[in-house]
């Protein structure tokens, strides 16, 4: 984690024209939210995860995708089936008449 030298800060706020009691007081304020700074490591680790739930989810729509496509393959099968089969039913009964 990197380190903040207050001292070198209050210094430079002093040396800006700052007075002590708001010098002192813009540090408190802004180490206070120091800590919730990412470091470099922090966001390496937030690419990884990222990544991994990309790659999670990505496989997880291309089987749905291969699914869906399946079973629309597998009802347009069963459509052309159920047609040429009405198809050759037709035929038999105009045969007979």
């Amino acid at each position: 984690m990197a380190v903040f030298d207050t001292h070198k800060a209050f210094t430079a706020l002093m040396d800006a024209g700052f007075t002590e009691r708001q010098a002192q007081a813009l540090l408190d304020v802004g180490s206070e939210g120091y800590g919730a700074l990412a470091t470099k490591a922090d966001l390496q680790t937030l690419e990884r995860a990222t990544k991994a739930d990309l790659n999670t989810r990505l496989r997880e729509l291309e089987l749905r995708l291969t699914l869906r496509t399946g079973g629309m393959f597998a009802a347009g099968v069963a459509i052309l089936a159920a047609l040429e089969l009405l198809s050759r039913l037709s035929c038999l009964d105009l045969s007979r008449n």
